[in-house]
C-alpha cells in the first residue's frame, strides 16, 4: 500500500487478495486499518508462486522499506556472535556483529544479554581474562631484558578468577589451553567448564558456603543451557543445506536453492534437457562458492537465517520435499552435468 509519493505505507501477504483488502476498506472508524486505508493512495500487488516464497519476499521488503505500518520483521531485532578474538590473550566476546579482521566466531544468536552474563560465567570459571583489549600482556614464560615487578592489573587477576596473562600469572600454554577447552565447549564437544563448575559447588556445600555452592549452581544451569543452545541453533543452521522443491499454487513448482539458512537462488523446476541443465548449473554454481562467513552477516541475514529455520521447525512434512545437492544431482541433472 502506497501513500503520497509513493511511499511505501504497508506490505502483506495473502493468499486471497480480494478478501484481505476488503477487510481493510471494512475497518471501523479509528482501526489502525482504516487509518492505513485513509493515508492510501494506491495499492500494488505481486504474483508470488507459493506461501514459503511469500513469506521470505515479505520479510525482505519490510526490512528493506520499514513502511511506516508494519509492526512484524519492522523492529530491529538484537543479535550477539560469540568471538574469540585473534589476540596473545584471547577473550571471549559477545559482539553485535562478527568483525572482519580475524578470530573465531559462532552465531548468530537471539538472546544478546544472556549470551553476554553466560560468556562472562565461562570467562570466570576457566580463567580468561574480560579487560580491555589495549591491556599489555606478560606471559610467566616470556623472556625479558629488563626484570620489572608486574601485578595484577585488575580485581580478578588479583583474586584468583583470572589466569593473569598480565602480570605473568600464567604461561602462555596454559592460557592457551584454556581458550581451547573455551572452544571446545562452544563446540559441544567438551563439558570441562562444566566439571569444574560440579567440583567447586560440591567443595562449597561440604565446608558450609551455601550463599556460594548457590551462585555456582546457577552459574552452572546458564552454561548447561549455552551449550544446549548452541549446539542445536548450529545443527538447525547447518542442516539448512539443500535444494528445496516447492509446488506453486499456478504454474511450475519451484526450486529454492538453501545455503545454511540462507535463501540463495529461486528457479523454475527443470523441465526437458535444456532446463535440467540451466538448473543444474545454476545448483552448482550455488553450493560451489565459499559458504558465507559469520563476519559478513547482516542483521537482514540473520533475520532471515532464524525465519528459515522457524519455518522447517513449525512444519516438518516440508523436509520431504528437500534434496542435499548431490542428491538432487543424482536424480534429476543431466548425467553430463553431474559431479
Amino acid at each position: 500500500m502506497l501513500g503520497p509519493g509513493d511511499e511505501v505505507l504497508y506490505v502483506g501477504k495473502s493468499v486471497r487478495v480480494r478478501s484481505r483488502l476488503l477487510s481493510y476498506f471494512r475497518a471501523e472508524p479509528g482501526e489502525k486499518a482504516a487509518r492505513l486505508i485513509r493515508d492510501t493512495h494506491a495499492i500494488a500487488w505481486d504474483y508470488v508462486p507459493n506461501e514459503f516464497s511469500a513469506l521470505v519476499r515479505e520479510m525482505r521488503l519490510i526490512k528493506r522499506w520499514r513502511p511506516r505500518y508494519n509492526v512484524e520483521h519492522k523492529r530491529r531485532r538484537s543479535f550477539a556472535f560469540i568471538r574469540i578474538t585473534p589476540e596473545a590473550a584471547p577473550r571471549i566476546l559477545s559482539v553485535s556483529r562478527a568483525p572482519a579482521e580475524g578470530g573465531i566466531h559462532f552465531g548468530p544468536f537471539p538472546r544478546p544479554r544472556f549470551l553476554t552474563l553466560t560468556l562472562r560465567d565461562l570467562a570466570h570459571t576457566l580463567g580468561l581474562r574480560d579487560c580491555h583489549g589495549r591491556v599489555p600482556i606478560r606471559f610467566g614464560d616470556q623472556l625479558e631484558f629488563f626484570q620489572e615487578r608486574s601485578v595484577p592489573r585488575c580485581l580478578r587477576a588479583d583474586t584468583g578468577s583470572c589466569l593473569g596473562p598480565c602480570c605473568g600469572g600464567c604461561a602462555s600454554g596454559d592460557y592457551a589451553h584454556s581458550v581451547e577447552t573455551a572452544r571446545r565447549f562452544l563446540e559441544g564437544t567438551n563439558r570441562e567448564p562444566l566439571q569444574i563448575l560440579e567440583a567447586r559447588m560440591r567443595e562449597a556445600a561440604r565446608v558450609l558456603e551455601f550463599e556460594y555452592a548457590a551462585m555456582l549452581r546457577d552459574r552452572l544451569r546458564r552454561l548447561e543451557a549455552l551449550q544446549r543452545e548452541l549446539v542445536a541453533f548450529r545443527g538447525r543452521v547447518e542442516s539448512l543445506s539443500f535444494v528445496y522443491r516447492v509446488p506453486a499454487f499456478k504454474g511450475t513448482d519451484r526450486l529454492y536453492l538453501i545455503r545454511k539458512g540462507l535463501v540463495r537462488g529461486e528457479i523454475p523446476s527443470p523441465r526437458g534437457r535444456e532446463g535440467r541443465e540451466r538448473a543444474a548449473r545454476k545448483v552448482e554454481e550455488v553450493f560451489a562458492e565459499t559458504p558465507p562467513d559469520p563476519a559478513a552477516l547482516t542483521p537482514e541475514g540473520a533475520s532471515e537465517i532464524l525465519l528459515v529455520a522457524r519455518w522447517f521447525r513449525l512444519r516438518d512434512r516440508e523436509l520431504s520435499r528437500v534434496s542435499p545437492p548431490e542428491e538432487w544431482f543424482r536424480a534429476v541433472a543431466c548425467p553430463g552435468t553431474a559431479r
